[in-house]
């Protein structure tokens, strides 16, 4: 053989070799595709699973919550309710005063006692209504607010002190604890 024939024989070796490292690479690179793809596969697995548990926890959480807000409406609603019902039985016994109250001014002669069964009654009233916690107004006498007070007349005001005071009240105004419920009609001093 020849230098040149050795050559390529040489070439040739070295060439299958090169394959057979190729060949040999080819099968490693495989297994390593297929552990990526397992893995990748399990991990998509594992990210759905846990979207699935979310997904549920999530419906269960918004059922609770619609249920939760239909429960206290519903328990809103039965409150007023019984608290409209509290005051109404409350209330009956002051009828039954007005009731005696207008039996006994058929009978009666003195009208002193008539005044007077209309003043305890009006008292009982009275005390009913601060039991629930309603309480008037007070406003003659007293600065102009419109917070309060709601104007329906002007009156010329005689000194300076008046301008702006509520000389008259023509309805009493009420409040049911710190909130207004009926404003107080009055007339206010304006200097003129």
């Amino acid at each position: 053989m020849n230098e040149e024939e050795m050559k390529d024989e040489k070439m040739k070796s070295q060439t299958l070799n090169a394959e057979e490292e190729t060949v040999q690479e080819e099968p490693g690179k495989k297994e390593e595709e297929v552990k990526e793809e397992k893995e990748a596969t399990s991990e998509t697995d594992k990210m759905a699973e846990e979207l699935e548990k979310a997904k549920n926890d999530y419906l269960y959480l918004r059922a609770e919550y619609d249920n939760y807000r239909k429960r206290t409406i519903k328990e809103k609603a039965e409150l007023i309710e019984s608290a409209s019902s509290r005051v109404l039985v409350d209330i009956l016994p002051l009828i039954d005063d007005f009731e005696r109250g207008i039996e006994a001014n058929e009978k009666a002669e003195d009208l002193e006692v008539v005044k007077e069964g209309m003043k305890l009654i009006y008292e009982k009233f009275v005390g009913f209504l601060k039991n629930q916690r309603v309480e008037a107004i007070e406003a003659k006498g007293k600065k102009f607010d419109t917070d309060y007070h709601e104007a329906i007349a002007m009156i010329p005001a005689a000194t300076e002190e008046e301008d702006g005071m509520v000389m008259d009240c023509v309805q009493k105004g009420y409040m049911l604890g710190d909130k207004v419920i009926r404003h107080a009609k009055v007339a206010v001093g304006k200097k003129q």
